[in-house]
């Protein structure tokens, strides 16, 4: 199961960055989107181990200033995702140590959806001339979030 389904995920990628992309490219992106959700979990669960804790609070995950603004932004899509999908997703990576709290279990459709809008928007600025998603851009822009996310 894919942390979101390919219409909605089309429709993230024309909202946010005027992006097509093709049915075939749908489970490479969402797939990375889990790691990445997986990644800011693994985080968060670093520090709510750092405070003394055995839950993962919303203030534990490491929400940056420009993931906060893209937060903003993913909320004015009006998209929403379902919270079982994603942990569904989740289940195919090794268990984390910590449980996660009510309020980052909801959050994470909205971790989730804000991901897949920066995703989309680095592909625009690293190749501004094309509308369409192709396996090299995917590529770069994971290399380009694995360095900064």
């Amino acid at each position: 199961m894919a942390v979101v389904g390919f219409t909605k995920l089309e429709a993230l990628f024309r909202k946010a960055a005027s992006l097509d992309i093709h049915k075939q490219h749908a489970k490479e992106i969402t797939d990375y989107a889990g790691k990445k959700i997986y990644d800011i979990l693994l985080a968060a669960e670093f520090s709510a181990n750092m405070n003394g804790r055995d839950v993962i609070w919303e203030s534990d995950l490491p929400i940056t200033k420009g993931l906060q603004e893209a937060i903003i932004e993913f909320r004015k899509l009006e998209e929403e995702l379902p919270v079982e999908d994603i942990l569904e997703q989740l289940t195919h990576y090794p268990v984390l140590k910590y449980e996660l709290s009510p309020e980052v279990e909801a959050k994470l459709p909205e971790i989730t959806g804000t991901i897949l809008i920066v995703m989309a928007k680095v592909m625009k600025q690293v190749n501004e001339e094309s509308r369409q998603v192709t396996e090299q851009l995917i590529e770069k822009s994971e290399i380009i979030l694995d360095l900064t996310l």
